[in-house]
């Protein structure tokens, strides 16, 4: 996938050229490369020269003499435009947040068209806002890695968003975020939750994730309580996206309970590792429920 080119905001003739796009960062790129490459006032200038000599932007004049690298560029656009993003050298835990380290990959786009389509089916004008499970029929189908991604893209339209580790029979999302996994969501419904169980992504101003916490050894009789659809309902109303994440349908019911309680499922497939009769009975199992089936998933990754 080709990167993006530079914006408009960058400016053709001068590094501190804002533009018209007001509502975005007062810096420009330039101010932002300068700063965060700590370039020399020299540097500066033969970056300019050579942005006037050969009618380039600012970023790539830079890149081209070798004082930036196009990562420096990539985080610089981040920065002007408020889009959370792991630049090289500082990248999220796990190499499975695409949509953090990568956000400009062809990975991280299909999570953004994923999006998109989400937005357009379950979040239109008027209806009421519901959590959203991630299912599918086996483990290994890439459910936690869709989860975690997905949260991601729907926390960088700036909207608060919750991801929910609601696999208690594998959990793995603390591990995806480099989270603390004292308490969490198993704690709460045990009636033991503290102020602390949600977490905020280092990096991520917008997105949240509450952990499983200590792996019970019931998970399915604690989704089935009332105080897990209650729980979902107060944490939809208190955030604008909340996606969660269960347990794979082949170790067990917990899946479609937590689907019911959600109100909206994704199913996610592998591409040729997910047998379409499992696939098959899980989604005719969903239909027969109080859940919206938004759409099924073929995870290619």
């Amino acid at each position: 996938m080709n990167a993006p080119q530079f914006g408009n905001h960058e400016g053709k003739n001068n590094m501190g050229e804002s533009g018209a796009a007001t509502d975005l960062s007062d810096r420009s790129i330039g101010d932002i490369i300068r700063d965060t490459r700590n370039l020399s006032a020299e540097q500066v200038e033969k970056i300019l020269a050579h942005q006037r000599e050969k009618g380039t932007r600012f970023g790539e004049a830079a890149v081209a003499l070798g004082f930036v690298s196009p990562d420096d560029v990539m985080f610089a656009l981040a920065q002007q435009f408020h889009y959370p993003y792991a630049p090289e050298g500082t990248h999220a835990a796990s190499p499975e947040l695409i949509a953090l380290n990568q956000p400009f990959s062809q990975q991280a786009e299909a999570f953004r068209a994923i999006r998109s389509q989400l937005i357009m089916r379950l979040y239109g004008e008027g209806v009421p806002r519901s959590a959203v499970a991630v299912v599918s029929p086996d483990t290994g189908d890439g459910k936690t890695y869709f989860a975690a991604n997905l949260a991601v893209a729907l926390a960088q339209l700036g909207g608060r968003t919750l991801l929910v580790d609601c696999d208690m029979r594998g959990p793995r999302q603390h591990e995806v975020f480099a989270i603390d996994n004292a308490t969490g969501l198993s704690s709460i419904l045990l009636g033991r939750g503290d102020a602390q169980v949600i977490r905020q992504v280092q990096g991520v101003p917008s997105l949240f994730v509450l952990p499983v916490g200590v792996t019970p050894p019931n998970p399915l009789e604690l989704v089935e309580r009332p105080a897990f659809g209650l729980l979902m309902r107060e944490l939809s109303s208190k955030f604008d996206h909340v996606i969660v994440d269960t347990p794979a349908a082949s170790l067990g019911s917990d899946c479609g309970v937590i689907a019911a309680r959600c109100g909206a499922t994704l199913v996610v497939a592998r591409k040729n590792e997910s047998r379409l009769g499992a696939l098959q009975d899980l989604v005719a199992s969903l239909s027969t429920s109080p859940t919206r089936i938004a759409g099924v998933i073929l995870n290619e990754y």
